[in-house]
């Protein structure tokens, strides 16, 4: 087992658990699923090292995946290191407590006292003032877990009657990080060893098997665990929220682009094409609201307009598809020193009706520019029977591009 030295200082060290198999997210690997361009794993892996107070991070995976996550470049420097873990929880959790005493250089009573945190690998959202209380409070009564009071109804059921309902009033949702002196998690183990029968589900459950006091502090509500696709998506949406803010740096450019419509089909818009729909006339496939994303990028980078960089003649192939211009203004823009952060659409069209087709522009236009969907806004509109293109005879859109450094 290879693992970074690393001396231990007065903070605490956590123990991320993520050996699981994902059963219950219908095939999807839920820690290496991506979310903003990085793994879930990672997020929650930062999470933890956001608090100045862990030192430490040791991560326990399946074993298959350990080497491929012990070389990924994503991995904190927090992270001491990546070992394979059993097949339950605790056993992981024992795994994780091995490594972190094999990288202890200090006396065992200082080791003792020292706080471990226990964590999930699907909690990304864990906030690192939360750590930091758990951390203290665990250090100051041995041991603490954030805990949710329970909102809901609760029954107790028996098959498909319902028995009684339960007092809510004493019941609380358990979250992690949990926080345990070394030499309190050791005892417990002492008392009922890994590799016994019992299964514990969370670390306090161990605890209270062995009559070890466990402190509550007030957990959070965004602090959520990817159990099932919908949760995955409810964190997808808070860690990739749209719209965003922007900070120092930032650049915002705009585009317009107007065609009118010429013989044949399909219509290529917006990164797709519309079959049955007359072709927009122009040198290249005419795809307007490209153009007008790529004539915002370029301005948003003082890089002048789309005509400059493929201008209407023999340099560019004719028909040329509207994506490859777009993908190469791209490049040019990240040659610049920026990176695409938002793009906001609007297309004015009579004909043909876009309503249904506007999410899959959206994702093609992400694909292109390398975001997340929630990063592209896009939305159509008639015209309202107004101009050339209310009447029918054009189409023309619109375009707002934020970017960000690349850097």
């Amino acid at each position: 087992m290879a693992a970074r030295d690393r001396a231990v200082g007065r903070g605490g060290d956590a123990i991320v658990v993520a050996a699981g198999n994902s059963s219950r997210m219908d095939g999807v690997d839920k820690l290496a699923h991506e979310v903003a361009g990085r793994p879930l794993l990672a997020w929650s892996i930062d999470a933890l090292a956001a608090s100045p107070a862990v030192e430490r991070i040791v991560v326990v995976v399946a074993p298959e995946r350990a080497a491929a996550i012990r070389d990924s470049p994503w991995l904190s420097p927090r992270v001491v290191a990546v070992v394979a873990g059993g097949s339950r929880r605790h056993e992981s959790v024992a795994a994780g407590l091995a490594v972190l005493g094999e990288l202890d250089t200090g006396d065992e009573g200082t080791a003792g006292d020292r706080v471990v945190l226990v964590h999930d690998g699907a909690r990304p959202l864990v906030s690192a003032a939360l750590v930091s209380a758990i951390l203290e409070a665990a250090a100051a009564h041995g041991a603490a877990i954030p805990v949710l009071p329970v909102s809901d109804t609760i029954k107790r059921v028996a098959g498909d009657l319902v028995e009684s309902t339960v007092d809510r009033t004493q019941l609380a949702a358990a979250q992690t990080p949990q926080g345990i002196r070394r030499s309190l998690l050791r005892e417990a183990f002492a008392q009922h060893p890994p590799a016994g029968p019992e299964t514990w589900t969370d670390e306090a459950a161990l605890l209270e098997a062995c009559r070890i006091p466990v402190h509550a502090l007030p957990g959070e509500s965004t602090n959520l665990k990817v159990t099932l696709p919908a949760d995955l998506q409810r964190v997808e949406a808070l860690l990739d929220p749209s719209p965003r803010s922007f900070g120092a740096g930032s650049r915002v450019g705009t585009g317009l682009d107007s065609h009118p419509f010429g013989p044949g089909s399909p219509l290529a818009l917006g990164g797709i094409e519309i079959v049955g729909a007359a072709r927009l006339h122009g040198h290249s496939d005419g795809d307007v609201a490209l153009h007008a994303i790529a004539d915002a990028l370029l301005g948003a980078a003082g890089l002048g307009d789309l005509g400059r960089h493929f201008p209407a003649d023999s340099s560019t192939p004719r028909g040329v598809a509207s994506r490859e211009l777009l993908a190469a203004v791209v490049a040019k823009v990240r040659d610049a020193g920026y990176r695409p952060a938002s793009v906001d659409v609007t297309i004015v069209a009579a004909r043909p009706r876009l309503a249904d087709r506007l999410d899959e522009m959206r994702d093609a236009i992400a694909t292109v520019l390398s975001l997340a969907p929630a990063r592209v806004n896009i939305k159509a509109s008639t015209g309202n029977l107004d101009g050339s293109d209310g009447a029918g005879r054009s189409i023309s859109a619109q375009a707002i591009a934020i970017l960000e450094p690349a850097s």
